[in-house]
């Protein structure tokens, strides 16, 4: 079998034939993906780094669903506080009326009530809780503010919020003495002041942790929008690029066809 010998023309006409094919196969892979950095070999330094940042990024979002979860915990707290105090200035107005009259049925009848008060005091602070954890019963929450664990807040639960734990004792002998309604009142104003405080604490925590997770969405963006600036691909620039490529492929192919025939006319010559 002879061996095929490519002039010199042929053989450059090949090659930037072959090198506008590959160019053409990166820039469609660029506009497929939308990325100009695809792998480590179309530029290490922005892969590695894109990679590092988004790694980054993935750990820090993993974070904000425990953010969410607390948050979502020390609203339930909260809102369970709020309630008790709703039911203990309702048992402030038992004890009001109470006082204003001297007619022992009566204040047996708002006594019973303000036992009735009392025990769903115990109940809310017991269905205060969230996922498992409850802060008005004494549980602590810890939150994760940073992906390698060395950053957190806990958050300390409470234990007086129950009835008995608020110093508000069950009515004495139907209040049928002064003294005894006198004696609720004064418990019920200590109750409310326990109860602003533990809002405030809590109220506190939860600002601490809302504006950590603010700020970890903010960072997670920065994240991602510079692992975006080191690969990804203006699709304007590359369908320009392609469209171009495209032009000077079939350019290439033409001078390759007249190269070939003009090597065929002098090999004529010469039979």
């Amino acid at each position: 079998m002879s061996n095929i010998v490519l002039s010199a023309g042929v053989r450059s006409n090949l090659l930037q034939l072959q090198q506008t094919s590959d160019l053409i196969t990166s820039t469609q892979t660029k506009l497929a993906t939308g990325k100009r950095v695809n792998s480590a070999l179309d530029n290490p330094n922005n892969y590695f780094t894109a990679q590092g940042l988004d790694n980054r990024a993935s750990d820090l979002s993993n974070l904000l669903d425990s953010m969410s979860t607390a948050i979502n915990t020390i609203q339930a707290a909260n809102n369970g506080i709020s309630a008790i105090t709703k039911l203990v200035q309702s048992a402030q107005s038992l004890v009001s009326q109470a006082q204003q009259t001297s007619d022992t049925t009566v204040r047996a009848s708002l006594a019973t009530q303000f036992d009735s008060i009392r025990t769903q005091i115990d109940k809310l602070a017991g269905d205060s809780g969230f996922n498992g954890i409850n802060l008005l019963n004494g549980d602590n929450l810890t939150v994760t503010m940073n992906e390698t664990g060395t950053s957190s807040v806990t958050v300390s639960g409470v234990t007086d919020t129950s009835a008995s734990a608020l110093a508000v004792n069950a009515s004495t002998n139907n209040w049928a003495a002064a003294s005894d309604i006198s004696t609720a009142s004064s418990q019920l104003t200590s109750a409310l002041t326990t109860l602003r405080s533990q809002s405030q604490t809590l109220g506190s925590s939860l600002s601490t942790v809302q504006i950590r997770q603010d700020f970890t969405k903010a960072t997670i963006n920065t994240l991602q929008t510079g692992s975006s600036d080191l690969t990804l691909a203006d699709s304007n620039q590359e369908g320009a690029n392609l469209l171009a490529l495209q032009t000077r492929q079939q350019l290439s192919t033409t001078a390759l066809s007249l190269a070939s025939q003009a090597d065929q006319n002098v090999l004529r010559l010469f039979q």
